[in-house]
C-alpha cells in the first residue's frame, strides 16, 4: 500500500507569520496536534505542533507571550516529508527512526497531505493494511 492511499489531503495549514496564539486556535478547531506551517509563497517551512506549544509553555513563555511569538518562533523544522508514491511501510520505519508522529506528503515540492501514526494503525485494526 502506497502513501497516497491512507493520506488525508484536507489540511489545516497556518502560516509561519501568525501569532501563535493564533495557531492555537486552528489546531483546536482542526482537532489536531499538528499542522503544516508554510511561507508567504505557500512552500512548506516546518510543522507546529502540541509539544512546541507546551514546550514554550514549559519554558515560561505561554500564555501572555502566545499573542506576541510567531508560529517561526517555535516551530519544528525542518518539516519530515514523505512522497505520495513511497510505500506505507517505508513511512513507518521514517516516523520511527525520526520519532516523529506525522510525515507530511509533497509532491514535486508540493504539499499535498499528511500520513500520520495513527492512519497506520487505523489501516492495520480495520485490516486494510
Amino acid at each position: 500500500m502506497k502513501v497516497a492511499d491512507l493520506m488525508k489531503t484536507e489540511l489545516a495549514l497556518v502560516n509561519e507569520d501568525v501569532s501563535v496564539a493564533e495557531a492555537i486556535v486552528s489546531l483546536a478547531d482542526a482537532r489536531v496536534h499538528g499542522v503544516p506551517v508554510v511561507n508567504r509563497r505557500g512552500r512548506l517551512v516546518g510543522v507546529l505542533s502540541s509539544s512546541d506549544i507546551l514546550q514554550t509553555a514549559a519554558e515560561g513563555e505561554g500564555e501572555r507571550r502566545f499573542a506576541e511569538l510567531q508560529v517561526r518562533d517555535i516551530m519544528t523544522t525542518p518539516p519530515q516529508t514523505v512522497g505520495p508514491n513511497e510505500y506505507v511501510k517505508k513511512a513507518a520505519e521514517q516516523m520511527l527512526e525520526l520519532d516523529v508522529h506525522r510525515l507530511f506528503v509533497e509532491d514535486d515540492g508540493e504539499l499535498v497531505g499528511v500520513i500520520a501514526q495513527s492512519d497506520i494503525v487505523r489501516a492495520i485494526a480495520t485490516g486494510r493494511l
